[in-house]
Formats: structure tokens, C-alpha cells, sequence
């Protein structure tokens, strides 16, 4: 595995890598790497000539109340992880060398950001759009890995590719669970152990929605009810949202058609979990 810190090294052996004829499969991190991040890796290893991560904690994607200086970080645990998962070149820039000066520029993100956690994160979107121009113009990936446990990431991420014209293939991989239907996140250790019975309800009560649309119920309310009321009989959780809307586009739907994301956010006592499916919508004749 090749540590690259220098953006200019970097770009200098992606060129060399592109000369040759090798694709390149690239999962961008703010590292403390997890299980979901070995997922990508995984996904991108089996698809790609090379396999590239970053590792990069970006200062704009920080809103006023979250802490850039505390969020966790082991470069010497990631890069032994990474190397152990197949990557072959993982690009760990300096806040330095990504941000010399103040930026002239930065990206704003105006739709898809309104709904779901990102109404609660006034411009961590326009942070991660930003990056993310940045990342891809350095590696010049063939192919991007995104975890769909952040679907509403994902859909921004689309629209970054679409709209910029980037030549690269973005690749939503589906979440993680455990053998119970949670959603894996380092944060379920903060369940007690009555709410991590709980927990797997949540799934489960996205399950019973897709079941009662493959059914033919068509009205997005009426799914809603019915995951609330099943979340709220079964868990000590307090629903934070439960919401419908297409994907990627995440409008609004009056009807329930093409493809959908159903997310919901519920917060127990020390932690809030986060879970969604997406699918498409079959008609029934």
C-alpha cells in the first residue's frame, strides 16, 4: 500500500495509474474507519484495477455546534486497516495542503439538503460538495463508494456528479446490518440493553411499510402512521422524523411512485439512530 500525503504526488501517480489503462475505485473518508468503510473498500476492490481511499477530516462540513478539533482520529489504526482491506493507495492530505488559503470559492448545494438530517445541518452539505470537487479532481476516480445508511449524502452526491459532469460512476452500497436488522453504527454501544432489544424494531417496521406499498397502499401518510405506531408500541425511543420522498431526487410525493426512500431517525437515551430503505415502486395491475 502507497501512503500519499502531497495532493501533487497524488495526482502525479493517478496519472501514471491512468496511462496505463488502470480504473480506479476511490472511497473518501474522514477515517476512524468501521466496518461500513471496509464494505466500500470491499465493493471498490472487487470492481476497480486499484483501489484508492482518503483520508481527510474537512473543517467545512463542521457546523458552529459540532467540534472539528474532537472528531476521532487513529491514522496508525487506519492504515493498518487499510492496507489489511486491499487498498493500494490511501491519500491522507494535510488541512494545509487541501485549504492553503481561504477559499475564493465553495459550492452550495440547494436542493435535496432540506429533508431528513440535513434540515438540522445548515451547510454541512455545501462542506461536503466542496471536498468532494476537491477529491475528485485529485484522484479522478472511475467509480465513488457511498454507504446508503447516509442516503441523503448519497442523493447529494449524485447530483454533484450529474451537475459538474464528473466521468465517474457513483456506487450506493446497501447498509450494513446485524444479524437482527440493525443498522451497524459504532454508536450502538450506547444503547442500554433494553433499547438494543428495542432497536431492530426500526427495521422492522420499514419492513412492514415496503410489505403494505407491495401491497398496493399508495398513500405516503398513511405508510408513515403505520411506522410510527409500530415503533411507538414496540420501542422507548422518541421518533424524531419518519418521512417519504423519491430518491434521488427527494421531492415530495403525493402519491407513492418510482423509486422511494422511506428514512427514519428515532433517539434513544444517549444516542439517535438513523435507518432507510430504498426501492422501487412497483404498479400493480
Amino acid at each position: 500500500m502507497k501512503v500519499v500525503t502531497s495532493i501533487k504526488e497524488m495526482q502525479q501517480h493517478i496519472k501514471t495509474l491512468k496511462l496505463e489503462g488502470k480504473t480506479v475505485g476511490f472511497v473518501p473518508t474522514m477515517g476512524f474507519l468501521h466496518e461500513g468503510h471496509l464494505t466500500l473498500m470491499n465493493k471498490a476492490r472487487s470492481e476497480n484495477d486499484v483501489l484508492a481511499v482518503s483520508i481527510f477530516v474537512n473543517p467545512l462540513q463542521f457546523g458552529p455546534n459540532e467540534d472539528f478539533d474532537s472528531y476521532p482520529r487513529d491514522f496508525e489504526r487506519d492504515s493498518k486497516l487499510a492496507e489489511n482491506n486491499g487498498v493500494d493507495i490511501l491519500f491522507h492530505p494535510s488541512t494545509e495542503d487541501m485549504y492553503p488559503t481561504k477559499m475564493s470559492l465553495t459550492a452550495n448545494v440547494h436542493s435535496r439538503i432540506d429533508v431528513l438530517c440535513g434540515r438540522q445541518r445548515n451547510g454541512h452539505f455545501d462542506g461536503v460538495a466542496t471536498v468532494l470537487i476537491k477529491l475528485f479532481n485529485i484522484v479522478q476516480p472511475d467509480r465513488a463508494y457511498f454507504g446508503l445508511k447516509d442516503a441523503q449524502q448519497v442523493a447529494v452526491v449524485d447530483g454533484l456528479i450529474s451537475d459538474f459532469n464528473f466521468p465517474i460512476k457513483l456506487v450506493p452500497v446497501e447498509i450494513v446490518r446485524e444479524e437482527d436488522g440493525l443498522a451497524k453504527s459504532s454508536r450502538n454501544v450506547n444503547l442500554t440493553d433494553k433499547e438494543r432489544a428495542e432497536a431492530p424494531r426500526l427495521y422492522e417496521s420499514l419492513q412492514m411499510a415496503k410489505t403494505a406499498i407491495e401491497d398496493g397502499q399508495r398513500n405516503p401518510r398513511v405508510v408513515e402512521e403505520l411506522i410510527m405506531n409500530h415503533i411507538t408500541k414496540h420501542t422507548s425511543g422518541a421518533i424524531d422524523y419518519v418521512e417519504i420522498y423519491s430518491y434521488p431526487a427527494l421531492d415530495e410525493l403525493s402519491e407513492l411512485t418510482g423509486k422511494i426512500i422511506i428514512a427514519i431517525a428515532v433517539k434513544f437515551t444517549k444516542v439517535r439512530l438513523i435507518d432507510n430503505i430504498t426501492f422501487d415502486v412497483k404498479e400493480i395491475f
